[in-house]
């Protein structure tokens, strides 16, 4: 045996007993959390759990005295008052819908001869004479709202409206509002697609979405305070440009599709979620030595995770975390260094790690890189249980209102802004919606 394949030999023996002892360790604590979860009765002390009950509104419209019979309805003695306790109740107002009538003066200018109208900022559109019967700004919002955050067609939509609300509307009004609801947004949409070009850190992901009955794919990119969404036919690199721009030299945070693959002037981290599970199907799927890369390869992921929880939990610096990167590659270099590996899954795992190489740690040589995609994936997941519910859009045009009002919703939502009052300031402003309205 060479000095090589000696030195090799002993790295495996090394890495295959740092993997014995996780192991271990990891099975004395599962051990112990089963334990835990056999005792009978409910946790007690810190061990219970937070309390959670409902906060109690700021204010109290109405105050009902709710008096006891004066005789026991058991055995009819006579009942004693001992004291007051206070119950209270949140409900939805059962009220007719506020109709408002505006009287708007027209004149024309003594100057041009242009012809003026005034507009009021609860108005929602300039519209008169056959088009001068509206529907009012918030219940517009709210329609536009449950379509694009809840998922409800726009036919269910105009039936809660109906149901809560009082006020009748047809869903054709309601996709015709949101198509001007987008079209409001649009100074507010290419703001945030600005910003979210220039952010340090970025998560792009991309999930399969349905355009007119044809496969289309709906795209997100997402960063701690802004998400923007966009819809196209192609999943391939002419829209990685379109969202982020080929030049972006920031930090994409992305699993392994290619495509991201050409953003050249950014730094990427690749996601560890993505690997793991790679390697847990290929043990599932495996035997015996088949194991042995799938197992060794997770073993590392973990070291490299358990590395950022130390140093997010104060235990290690961020310098001593770094100096700790190179162990980790020597680590992945030996298992790259196999020699032909017979098993054509874990060859082709062991290829694609060759080709994330550089993207690999780069959570751990720069603080606040996440090592998953999750906060794009989360980005997407209210888009695909809408898409189950009714399926994707009908038009390109409808497919651009959905990708600009599930921007503006999902970044209000991140940024603790009333939805509603998001759009229904977008719709009574006049022209297009200042940016501003949503703050930086």
């Amino acid at each position: 045996m060479t000095d090589d394949e000696m030195a090799r030999f002993r790295a495996d023996v090394e890495c295959a007993l740092r993997e014995i002892d996780r192991l271990r360790a990891e099975n004395a604590g599962l051990r112990g959390e089963l334990e835990r979860l056999r005792r009978p009765g409910r946790r007690a002390g810190a061990a219970y759990g937070s309390h959670r009950r409902r906060p109690a509104p700021p204010r109290v419209d109405e105050t009902i005295g709710v008096a006891l019979p004066r005789t026991c309805p058991d055995c009819g003695g006579v009942v004693e008052r001992t004291g007051t306790i206070a119950q209270i109740q949140e409900d939805v107002p059962r009220t007719a819908p506020t109709v408002t009538r505006f009287l708007i003066e027209v004149g024309r200018c003594g100057g041009c001869a242009r012809r003026l109208q005034a507009r009021h900022p609860r108005q929602t559109s300039d519209a008169v004479g056959a088009a001068g019967v509206q529907v009012g700004p918030w219940a517009l919002a709210l329609g536009t709202a449950l379509h694009y955050e809840a998922g409800l067609s726009f036919g269910k939509c105009a039936a809660v409206l109906a149901q809560t609300t009082g006020i009748a509307v047809a869903p054709s009004t309601l996709a015709r509002a949101a198509a001007r609801v987008a079209g409001q947004c649009q100074g507010i949409d290419g703001a945030l697609r600005a910003e979210v070009r220039t952010a340090t850190v970025v998560t792009p992901d991309e999930t399969g979405w349905h355009v007119g009955g044809h496969g289309a794919w709906l795209w997100t990119a997402a960063t701690d305070t802004t998400t923007v969404y966009a819809l196209a036919p192609s999943r391939g690199t002419g829209v990685v440009d379109r969202l982020l721009g080929l030049d972006y030299a920031g930090i994409v945070v992305r699993d392994g599709w290619a495509p991201y693959r050409q953003l050249t002037q950014a730094q990427h981290q690749t996601c560890l979620a993505h690997l793991l599970r790679r390697c847990a199907e290929l043990r599932a799927d495996s035997s015996g030595r088949g194991r042995e890369i799938p197992n060794r390869v997770a073993a590392l992921l973990h070291d490299a995770l358990a590395l950022r929880d130390r140093r997010e939990a104060g235990e290690l610096a961020p310098a001593t975390v770094r100096r700790r990167v190179p162990v980790l590659e020597r680590r992945l270099d030996a298992l790259l260094g196999r020699p032909a590996i017979r098993h054509p899954g874990n060859r082709r795992l062991l290829q694609h790690l060759g080709t994330e190489r550089a993207a690999l740690f780069m959570f751990l040589r720069e603080p606040g890189v996440p090592a998953t995609n999750r906060r794009a994936e989360q980005a997407i997941r209210p888009a695909v249980v809408n898409r189950k519910t009714w399926g994707g859009n009908r038009t390109w045009a409808g497919a651009h209102v959905q990708a600009a009002l599930m921007t503006v919703l999902r970044t209000g939502r991140q940024r603790q802004l009333d939805g509603g009052a998001l759009l229904t300031a977008a719709l009574c402003a006049p022209g297009r919606a200042s940016p501003a309205l949503i703050r930086p």
